[in-house]
């Protein structure tokens, strides 16, 4: 039986939520975690990000801009079966995403992405510390004025992606809309609306993004080449931490991935057990 709608944001403070640092994890769910100098490591530990609430709005930048260090912001609670529903507004470009049945540590568990940047996907899915499974239908990029300012985005040129989509990366999803459909759908520089299932011991986990079904994922089904089943019921179990990802920047993409003033934004955050 389905409950109620539970607000998980007041809407003023961040009160049911905790930052964390956005550690490196392995790749697959029963590798040892990476060992990294202590200075590095030390680098890491110390940022987690700015999480702020701005006009009724979570707002989540790197801190200190610019230091292209990432972070999570998590749930206090921990959740199984539910729909989750909120509105987003990201800066262009960042690279975030929401993750679903996460870790304590936020890094783990299955990624909604919301990549706001060149070769991003809005809605497809990514599985971070479970395999590295990336199911996308398309790749998005800048539409620009003759100034060179960014004005809306347009479907990728498959010769210019920096994420080139493999029919493996298509055949991952069961349900799938082209760019052309999300392009209809989204709202540049405003408010999008976000509606996220979450079902079943190993989920399927279903994307409407402004009323269109942009991606569905069936975990059950994925192969094990990109996907530790077992693994990933050992470390996530049925319940997990949502959680909110400001992205780090790595030396290929650099300030690409995140702005050194870049600004994602969440409001309206709700779930409801299902």
């Amino acid at each position: 039986m389905s409950g109620d709608v539970i607000r998980l944001f007041d809407g003023e403070t961040l009160k049911g939520w905790h930052a964390v640092p956005r550690v490196i994890v392995p790749r697959w769910p029963r590798d040892p975690m990476r060992q990294l100098d202590a200075t590095t490591t030390d680098r890491i530990l110390r940022h987690t990000g700015r999480w702020t609430v701005e006009d009724g709005a979570i707002c989540g930048r790197q801190d200190p801009p610019g230091s292209g260090l990432g972070a999570y912001l998590v749930s206090d609670e921990t959740f199984g079966d539910f729909e989750l529903l909120f509105e987003a507004k990201p800066d262009w470009p960042a690279d975030t995403g929401i993750m679903l049945r996460a870790s304590a540590l936020g890094a783990q568990g299955y990624q909604v992405l919301l990549d706001h940047r060149k070769s991003g996907n809005i809605g497809g899915f990514y599985g971070n510390g479970i395999g590295g499974f990336h199911a996308i239908n398309f790749t998005l990029d800048a539409e620009r004025d003759a100034a060179g300012r960014v004005t809306g985005l347009r479907v990728e040129d498959p010769a210019t992606t920096l994420e080139p989509i493999s029919d493996l990366k298509r055949a991952l999803l069961t349900q799938a809309a082209s760019g052309e459909a999300f392009l209809s759908a989204w709202r540049w520089d405003d408010w999008n609306e976000f509606r996220i299932t979450v079902r079943g011991t190993l989920p399927t986990i279903t994307t409407i993004v402004n009323g269109l079904r942009v991606a569905e994922l069936d975990a059950a089904r994925l192969p094990s080449e990109v996907f530790d089943a077992e693994g990933a019921l050992g470390l996530l179990g049925r319940r997990g931490h949502i959680a909110f990802e400001v992205h780090d920047n790595d030396p290929g993409m650099g300030d690409a991935r995140w702005a050194s003033e870049a600004v994602c934004r969440w409001r309206n955050v709700r779930i409801r057990p299902l």
